[in-house]
């Protein structure tokens, strides 16, 4: 995908480093959108928020999140409550317009078309951006994500591969299944719907095993 460096570039680079409001819940770039967006199914009933939509080089919208659930933060991703569980729980799901192999905009060469495995990358660094291993020297942190983001890309190009399992769950009511891997982080999914995206979601603290997706009815109203 031609934004894949765009998504990387949106992860907190620093400890405790936050998005600020005002750059993540604009729903302007989600209106541009020429694609419907996807989030969790009406059994979800928490808290909903709009993140960030990734563009190509035209300026087409081509991806972007919601998430679902306690707004996740990189400093305390391993804080737990006293009963054990986990202090933030969050399921975060990405839409990915399903585009086939096209022209870049100046002419010049072919962008490489969106699929599942577009999906499960941007789901899988989309969790990393939340992610800081609690023994690393925040001096360090660069260059595990820079190799945490190389091994995601190579997990998503292998879908097939052990280190995915398949899942069956809904999406618009109609049982889809869904690639699905598990690590110390949290949880990754990808699969894709009738409505011609991809869609991927990431999460922790929210088992995967119980969610179910539907297109946004109104994305207007997350702003």
């Amino acid at each position: 995908m031609e934004t894949t460096s765009q998504a990387v570039a949106q992860a907190p680079a620093a400890e405790g480093a936050e998005q600020l409001p005002s750059a993540r819940r604009t729903v302007d770039g989600y209106l541009l959108a020429p694609f419907p967006w996807y989030g969790l199914d009406e059994a979800f009933t928490g808290p909903r928020w709009l993140m960030q939509v990734g563009t190509a080089a035209d300026g087409a919208v081509e991806h972007g999140s919601i998430g679902h659930g306690d707004e996740p933060s990189v400093k305390n991703e391993y804080a737990v409550g006293a009963s054990g569980e986990p202090k933030e729980k969050f399921a975060v799901v990405v839409t990915v317009a399903a585009n086939p192999v096209r022209r870049s905009a100046d002419g010049t060469g072919l962008l490489e078309a969106t699929s599942v495995s577009s999906a499960a990358w941007l789901a899988g660094v989309g969790l990393l951006s939340f992610t800081w291993p609690g023994q690393m020297d925040h001096s360090l942190r660069d260059d595990w994500l820079e190799q945490q983001t190389e091994t995601a890309w190579a997990l998503a190009d292998d879908l097939a591969g052990a280190d995915w399992s398949t899942l069956s769950l809904p999406v618009d009511g109609v049982p889809t299944p869904f690639h699905y891997r598990e690590s110390e982080f949290g949880w990754v999914l990808a699969g894709s719907t009738q409505q011609g995206v991809h869609v991927g979601a990431y999460g922790r603290g929210m088992s995967a095993y119980g969610l179910g997706f539907a297109m946004v009815k109104d994305i207007g109203t997350y702003a």
